[in-house]
């Protein structure tokens, strides 16, 4: 999977909070935006596994056990690398929040502001208005 390299991907829902909140920071901070709205954009094994390794994580560190449908998708199971990614592929409302990717480094959003681990360099990051210089 190549994303570019002066593009924040930007995996989440857009219908909650979190979501909406890192997405606005996203583009406070990052003028190439991909968004993947994971309600409705149905991602591949091989797209999940980069994430997967990207993040240095299990999968099932990206899922939210609170969430309502957890115990019936999930429950006590272990599963394979291929059954995470069926989970993460069929049932994209247990992920428990956003993760961005830029520049070869992913971060799970667990605080809106946890984008800005991922270290946007100047050359691709924009001046926010209250920061600019008036010559």
């Amino acid at each position: 999977m190549q994303f570019h390299p002066n593009e924040i991907f930007l995996l989440y829902d857009p219908a909650t909070s979190d979501g909406k909140k890192t997405k606005a920071i996203a583009l406070d901070i990052c003028s190439h935006i991909n968004e993947v709205d994971t309600s409705k954009d149905k991602l591949g094994p091989t797209y999940w596994k980069e994430v997967i390794n990207l993040l240095g994580i299990e999968p099932k560190e990206l899922l939210n056990q609170s969430h309502t449908e957890y115990k019936t998708k999930v429950g006590d199971q272990n599963y394979t690398m291929n059954g995470w990614l069926d989970i993460l592929i069929h049932n994209p409302q247990l992920i428990k929040c956003p993760i961005a990717i830029f520049n070869g480094k992913a971060v799970v959003c667990s605080q809106p502001t946890d984008i800005l681990k991922i270290g946007i360099p100047k050359s691709a990051s924009k001046t926010l208005p209250h920061l600019k210089r008036n010559n």
